[in-house]
């Protein structure tokens, strides 16, 4: 499996390659989310990716996400911790923080944060930039430490999709 198939693959809750809606909800909730959240998270991202990842095939009103084909939901405006194929590229993850983190060298603040989404920014890319910045401030409002920072360890999670398993993990302890 390529990175950001491992990435997605949490949501994958039966394991048959295909993640409907009702998936993603329930590993939302999994990790902690309320259901509002969880709602709105899971129809925006199958409104957005399913048919990008279903080439050739006409739109499901199940607005199923195929696993297989998951670079085909890469958006614009992002780090470019994945290449084109799905593969993290570990000079990019590490640019984040060579570029952004100015407070902490491992760990980004809100404020830089929104720097490193303005600096990703693709110019007339309104579809992709809004992906970044949902992606990016719904894990930093999630997983921010005591202190308000974005721990580099949790940014490295999330793009191989451990990240998720801790937070359920988690959740299931409270």
């Amino acid at each position: 499996m390529t990175t950001l198939q491992k990435h997605v693959s949490f949501f994958d809750r039966n394991k048959d390659g295909i993640i409907y809606p009702k998936e993603t909800f329930e590993g939302f909730r999994a990790m902690g989310t309320n259901f509002a959240l969880a709602t709105a998270a899971a129809a925006l991202i199958h409104q957005g990716l399913s048919q990008k990842t279903r080439p050739g095939k006409p739109p499901s009103l199940q607005l199923p996400i195929e696993v297989e084909n998951i670079k085909g939901g890469k958006h614009g405006s992002d780090t470019g911790a994945y290449d084109n194929e799905g593969m993290f590229v570990e000079s990019k993850f590490e640019e984040i923080f060579t570029k952004y983190a100015v407070t902490h060298k491992t760990a980004l603040t809100e404020g830089e944060l929104g720097a490193m989404l303005k600096g990703n920014k693709v110019p007339k890319d309104t579809a992709g930039s809004i992906a970044a910045y949902t992606e990016w401030k719904m894990l930093y409002n999630m997983c921010k430490d005591k202190d308000g920072l974005l721990q580099k360890s949790i940014v490295r999670a999330t793009y191989d999709g451990t990240l998720f398993y801790q937070l359920e993990k988690s959740h299931k302890g409270k």
